[in-house]
């Protein structure tokens, strides 16, 4: 499976999809989850350019760090997180390890 499968932008958001409020999932996470470990800058593309309805805001870099592509910048992508309940630590970055979100939860 790579990210040239057809079905790929699809698993992407309905995975997207699922993410609950308060929680993040990474691009990597995300790609791997959807069956292409290695297509993390693949879905910050899908993001970017993909089904605006779906809660974007709540996929972040690996370590913690916001997408600068969001609308709006950072602070755009920050002001998202926090009205979803997302805290930050000092650095301007998601704690991860307190609201990084697995699908077994």
């Amino acid at each position: 499976m790579d990210a040239a499968d057809p079905g790929f932008r699809e698993r992407v958001e309905a995975l997207v999809a699922q993410i609950p409020r308060g929680r993040v999932m990474t691009y990597g996470q995300i790609a791997a989850l959807c069956g292409s470990p290695r297509a993390a800058r693949i879905v910050g593309g899908i993001a970017h350019f993909g089904n605006p309805e779906l809660p974007w805001q709540r996929v972040v870099k690996k370590n913690g760090a916001l997408a600068e592509g969001y609308p709006g910048g950072i602070p755009g992508h920050q002001a998202a997180l926090e009205a979803d309940g997302v805290s930050f630590d000092s650095s301007g970055r998601v704690n991860m390890r307190e609201r990084l979100w697995h699908l077994d939860h």
